[in-house]
């Protein structure tokens, strides 16, 4: 029988996985029934599964690293290591769970605590969810002392990052922080094989009560169509990024589409080029059809942008009003050069549909697409007229405050469309300063009415995560901030 064209990509690629798994400690081959989760991700570790860098996430989806607090679905704090915590001025109390112990066996104690929160704030260079922050630690009695150079509101939720999880102390004996067999999860970290594989096992006295699974099985399966071949023969019970073009040849019962807190968006340069006019920047954002980007590019898995911040979200539209904008003005003659990355497979196809849309109103457009690393630079030097964007809008935190401050403050570390606009800075001043709540909340999307009022930024869609878990699974997470994959309750039918 012969394969449609579709589906050889697919075939070739999972000729290529099979019994990718089996070489797993404690795994079978595709048909095995020993009740271990296996996974094939997406990106390799970069830094050893270091905690310190964005391997820890990896470490939270596993459920084998954990934190003094988590998130709800609203961004707020919730009791993790920590049981409870209370603020005065720039410090903070967290009292520290009893009766937990890592995976070596010894106890969770305040100086545990307190070695991996210095161990982080000491790094060089320091975890991203810490850049620009002064944090220090203590421990009095059974809680710990977290003091900040400033006051800031936001430390519970730093402290729900993964890039601060508590581990043991021999996780801190060599030179980079090893975290095999040191967290507290469900699941203990037993064996890493360099950049292609890793093996968890089944952590019998977590405190939180005993997984379900007897363990995971990881591979790094960089490949988005072997990762999609790993579902459909079977090799593979959850699958992380599913990549667009492979999503529609899978079997649609097993393929969850969450919304993810990361928008597309083309940001236009106001301080120099034909952008500078606000106007021409209305004729761009009138120009653009997000519709046929989200239908024709995204095969229809993605939302079409309301505002900066999306249904991950799912506070923000309710909190929103019309925006006042300028009118828009006629194209100049002057060809804009918009700039855009091939590192997400999207974004090049999407940039030559706006050329597309941006030409049929009347502006000349050439695009220069490079990998990210070879052209971040430039667009934060402000050398494009336009850069196409997908963005994070939560970061580490799980607040957005961050986020806008970051990218549309005069003072902004990634400012690409280089707006520098009172009203903004005030707005974001005034976001920053809030306890978190729906105080905040409300300051949050007064600020993004700011930004979008200047059209220096025109949202155009927010991305979902394509998770695929086969038939077999039950229990898997789907967490829009990507820290959750396998928990406790995670497990084979």
């Amino acid at each position: 029988m012969r394969l449609p064209a579709r589906l050889l990509p697919l075939a070739a690629a999972s000729a290529l996985l099979t019994g990718c798994f089996s070489a797993s400690s404690g795994s079978g081959d595709a048909s095995s029934d020993d009740g271990r989760i296996r996974v094939a991700m997406m990106q390799p570790p970069r830094s050893g599964l270091s905690p310190l860098s964005d391997d820890a996430f990896k470490l939270s989806r596993w459920s084998t690293a954990e934190t003094l607090v988590k998130l709800d679905k609203d961004g707020d704090a919730e009791p993790a290591l920590a049981t409870e915590w209370r603020q005065s001025g720039r410090e903070w109390t967290f009292t520290i769970r009893d009766g937990v112990t890592f995976h070596d066996g010894t106890k969770l104690t305040p100086e545990a605590v307190v070695r991996s929160l210095t161990e982080a704030a000491t790094a060089s260079p320091k975890p991203r969810i810490l850049d620009g922050v002064e944090l220090t630690a203590k421990a009095e009695g059974d809680s710990v002392v977290v003091t900040t150079a400033e006051e800031d509101p936001l430390v519970p939720q730093r402290l729900s990052s993964p890039q601060l999880s508590i581990l043991a102390a021999k996780a801190y004996e060599k030179k980079t922080v090893d975290p095999v067999g040191a967290g507290t999860g469900p699941f203990e970290l037993t064996k890493v094989n360099g950049t292609s594989a890793a093996t968890l096992d089944r952590y019998d006295k977590y405190w939180g009560g005993k997984a379900k699974a007897p363990g995971i099985d990881v591979k790094f399966v960089p490949d988005g169509t072997a990762r999609a071949a790993a579902l459909r023969s079977g090799e593979a019970d959850i699958v992380e990024a599913v990549p667009v073009s492979q999503a529609a040849v899978l079997d649609q019962d097993l393929i969850t589409e969450v919304p993810m807190p990361r928008t597309n968006t083309l940001y236009l340069n106001t301080e120099k080029g034909i952008f500078k006019d606000a106007s021409v920047r209305a004729a761009a954002r009138a120009a653009t059809d997000a519709k046929s980007l989200v239908k024709g590019v995204y095969e229809g898995r993605a939302d079409v942008a309301e505002g900066l911040l999306g249904p991950a979200l799912p506070w923000a539209e309710g909190l929103r009003s019309p925006v006042k904008r300028a009118k828009a003005g006629d194209p100049p003659a002057k060809t804009i050069t918009i700039g855009t990355f091939t590192d997400r497979a999207e974004l090049p196809e999407a940039a030559a549909a706006l050329q597309q849309q941006l030409r049929k109103a009347g502006f000349k457009v050439k695009l220069e697409i490079r990998e990210y690393a070879n052209i971040e630079s430039d667009a934060l030097a402000g050398k494009f007229d336009a850069f196409l964007l997908s963005r994070a809008t939560v970061l580490d935190s799980g607040d957005p405050a961050a986020y806008l401050y970051s990218d549309f403050a005069s003072k902004g570390s990634f400012n690409i469309p280089q707006l520098a606009d009172g009203s903004v800075d005030k707005a974001l001043a005034k976001a920053g300063e809030l306890k978190t709540g729906d105080a905040r909340r409300k300051a949050i999307i007064e600020a993004e009415a700011a930004v979008l009022a200047t059209d220096a930024a025109v949202p155009l869609l927010h991305e979902r995560v394509i998770q695929g878990d086969a038939a077999r699974i039950t229990g898997a997470a789907h967490d829009p901030r990507e820290r959750e994959l396998v928990t406790a309750e995670t497990h084979v039918k």
